[in-house]
């Protein structure tokens, strides 16, 4: 299980990376969520949000994060 404890670690401190990137620079990322292909719908008594582009990117990243963490590892 040595491995195991290894990727909790890693994972652990990629949270907390991403954590305080997010505290201390939140408002430099306003734009992100509102992205071109994010579909917002916005009705009288209704809105609805699909961040597709954002998920996508996210979907990305995180790949390339995981891909270098088990090529590292």
């Amino acid at each position: 299980m040595p491995q195991a404890g290894k990727v909790i670690i890693t994972t652990g401190l990629i949270l907390v990376v991403a954590g305080l990137i997010i505290y201390f620079a939140g408002n430099r990322f306003a734009w992100f969520g509102h992205l071109p292909g994010d579909i917002r719908i916005e009705k009288e008594n209704m809105r609805l949000y699909f961040p597709i582009t954002t998920m996508l990117i996210l979907s990305i990243v995180a790949s390339v994060v995981f891909w270098l963490i088990k090529k590292l590892f």
